[in-house]
């Protein structure tokens, strides 16, 4: 049965192939329907975004992308149009003050009683010249929500920063997958081959530094220089792999795998490495039971990624990476260790139904009588 009664919305900028599982289950939940609007991204975004939900209804905006950067604003066409034919009750947008449709739609929710919800990373601190006046504009903004959900507590302690009440956010991890269905994979106590498996997944884009990962594994020790398959394909694949020649030619280029192949390349791996941005596939590889090292991101994988189960790298050099290799390879029972803490983090916590779940508590608190 539903539990939740109520017409629900969710604004969105764009919607990325992957969130449309969280969008269904969500919408599983609503008695009286879910519908998402958004937009097309900018061309230079390597985004697959041709999916379209199957519970949850999909209503089409316009965007116009305006500047670049951290001028970056998005102007969303249709957004009153939706919301008059949807009619919600509850009303999930997107907490960036860069979209200048927001506070129409947050003027039209209100002006009808209905509840907004921002969903947001957080607010890191501004810093420099103007930095009073941004965290005023800030405050100002997020005050207008009548509850916020972020990813992690670090986001939610950067809302409550802004004085915003913290018994009205909402912690939701962000999850791309359901619990997993398959039990912890068994690992030899030795590595395969006498040699580590390392395996990377991810789109090969610049921002994902797999260059910084060729790098780093030419820079190990001998004994645990690792077999290495990247996964994925994308603009920066030819480049990469021409430079894997040259510094690394150990690394195997698979392009996209998917379904039972990639599962296999998970099960057989025996570290997962993700130097850059992003880490979509960080939640699919723990829940292979895989120790995993991540580069510093935005905040969402601060409660994913932890010293039970893995290492974040700070800064960009090869060096600091194959440093933090080098330890996590050099001792093999406490890598098993950290792979089955992957296992459990992804189990019971971070998973698409406990994200549906934070989701649900907030829509329930904002309506309760």
């Amino acid at each position: 049965m539903a539990e939740i009664r109520k017409r629900i919305a969710i604004q969105q900028r764009v919607l990325p192939s992957y969130r449309i599982p969280f969008f269904d289950a969500l919408a599983v939940e609503c008695e009286q329907g879910l519908s998402v609007f958004a937009g097309e991204p900018r061309r230079s975004e390597a985004l697959d975004f041709g999916a379209r939900p199957a519970t949850a209804k999909f209503y089409p905006g316009k965007n116009i992308h305006l500047f670049d950067s951290m001028a970056y604003l998005c102007w969303q066409v249709g957004i009153l149009n939706w919301l008059r034919d949807w009619k919600p009750d509850v009303l999930i947008m997107e907490a960036n003050p860069r979209y200048l449709r927001s506070g129409v739609a947050l003027n039209w929710m209100k002006a009808r009683g209905g509840k907004v919800i921002g969903w947001g990373l957080g607010s890191p601190r501004p810093s420099g010249l103007f930095s009073k006046m941004h965290m005023n504009l800030r405050e100002r903004f997020v005050s207008r929500f009548d509850a916020l959900v972020t990813y992690s507590q670090q986001g939610a302690e950067e809302y409550a920063a802004l004085g915003f009440p913290p018994d009205l956010i909402f912690c939701a991890p962000n999850a791309v997958a359901p619990k997993p269905v398959q039990p912890l994979p068994e690992r030899q106590s030795s590595f395969r081959n006498d040699k580590p498996n390392v395996v990377f997944v991810g789109r090969m884009q610049a921002r994902k530094r797999v260059d910084t990962l060729l790098h780093a594994c030419s820079m190990l020790p001998v004994e645990l220089q690792p077999a290495l398959v990247i996964v994925g394909d994308g603009p920066e694949r030819s480049r990469l792999e021409a430079l894997s020649k040259e510094v690394y030619p150990e690394a195997r280029f698979t392009g996209a795998q998917h379904g039972s192949d990639l599962e296999k390349i998970y099960r057989e791996a025996d570290l997962f490495v993700l130097p850059g941005t992003g880490g979509l596939a960080v939640q699919q590889a723990m829940s292979f039971g895989l120790p995993v090292i991540v580069g510093e991101s935005d905040g969402t994988q601060s409660d994913l990624v932890r010293d039970e189960n893995g290492w974040t790298l700070t800064g960009l050099s090869a060096e600091g990476l194959s440093r933090l290799m080098k330890d996590a390879l050099g001792d093999l029972p406490r890598l098993r260790s950290m792979g089955a803490a992957s296992y459990r983090i992804v189990s019971h916590e971070v998973n698409l139904e406990n994200m549906v779940g934070a989701f649900a508590c907030a829509i329930r608190k904002v309506t309760e009588d």
